[in-house]
C-alpha cells in the first residue's frame, strides 16, 4: 500500500512508500547471527504528519529522484512527490522535514537540483550527526538557513518531539508522536529484529550502542502501548 493513514490523538500520520525493491545483498550478510538467508525485499517510507492546527511535518525525505545519491542499491526514481499530492499537501506546506539520519534512502527528496525541496520547512537534525556523517545535502540546507540543528530531545510541533536513538549512525533520532506512536527511523531495519531485538545488521556505525538503543526504545514502547511506524519492515505500523 502505498499510503496509508492513521489517527493518532489530533494528528493524522500517512505512511508512504517512496519505493519498493531488493536489498543490494542476501539476507546472510545484512543479518549475520540471525540465520537467514535471501532476498529481502524492503520498503523505503516517510511519514507525513497534519497537526491539529493545519501544520504538516515530514518525517524522512526518502530515496528521491535518480540522481539523489541512493540510486546504486534502491528503487529510484522515487514516488514521493505524488504521494504528497494524493494526501493533498505541497512542498511548501510542509512546515518542517525531521531527518532521523542522513543515509542516502532518508535524505534522497531533502534537496533536489541543488535547491531545498521543502522551501518553507525547517530541516530538524541532530548536531552530532551534522558534525560525523557527510551527505550531500547538508551543504544546501545550511547555506539556505533552513537547517535547524537540535542536542538531545526537541520539540519540533505541538506533540511532536525527536529523541536521540544513536547507533545506526552517531546521531541518529526517532520521532515521538503524543504517547501513541514511535516513529523509529532505522533503529530497527527487518522483522527479525522486532522479534530478536539482539540482531545485529550489518550496517550499523556502533553495533553494540544500536542494540542497546533498539532494546530501550522497544521497551519504553510496550509500556507505553505505543505502536511503531517502521521506515522498512513491509508493514508501516507495528506493534512492538
Amino acid at each position: 500500500m502505498a499510503v496509508e493513514r492513521r489517527a493518532f490523538g489530533d494528528v493524522v500520520v500517512s505512511a508512504l512508500v517512496d519505493g519498493t525493491g531488493p536489498f543490494f545483498e542476501d539476507l546472510s550478510s545484512a543479518f549475520p547471527s540471525a540465520g537467514l538467508a535471501g532476498v529481502w525485499e524492503l520498503d523505503f517510507r516517510c511519514f507525513a504528519l497534519r497537526l491539529a492546527d493545519g501544520r504538516s511535518v515530514l518525517v524522512d525525505a526518502g530515496i528521491g529522484p535518480s540522481v539523489a545519491g541512493a540510486e546504486t542499491w534502491t528503487p529510484v526514481p522515487g514516488r514521493l512527490p505524488a504521494l504528497l499530492s494524493e494526501i493533498s499537501l505541497a512542498p511548501g506546506d510542509v512546515s518542517a522535514v525531521v531527518l532521523t539520519h542522513l543515509h542516502s534512502d532518508h535524505v534522497g527528496w531533502a534537496v533536489v537540483d541543488s535547491a531545498p525541496y521543502f522551501p518553507n520547512a525547517r530541516y530538524v537534525l541532530q548536531r552530532s550527526e551534522f558534525e560525523t556523517v557527510g551527505s550531500r545535502v547538508v551543504s544546501p540546507l545550511f547555506s539556505s538557513g533552513l537547517l535547524d540543528l537540535v542536542d538531545g530531545r526537541s520539540l519540533v510541533a505541538p506533540g511532536v518531539e525527536v529523541v536521540p536513538t544513536p547507533g545506526h549512525t552517531p546521531g541518529h533520532q526517532s520521532v515521538l508522536v503524543g504517547e501513541g506512536l514511535v516513529v523509529t527511523g532505522d533503529v530497527l531495519v527487518h522483522e527479525v529484529q522486532l522479534a530478536d531485538p539482539e540482531v545485529a545488521y550489518a550496517y550499523e556505525s556502533d553495533p553494540e550502542l544500536a542494540r542497546f538503543t533498539r532494546l530501550e526504545l522497544l521497551a519504553d514502547a510496550r509500556s507505553r502501548g505505543a505502536l511503531l511506524a517502521t521506515s522498512h519492515l513491509r508493514e508501516a505500523f507495528v506493534l512492538a
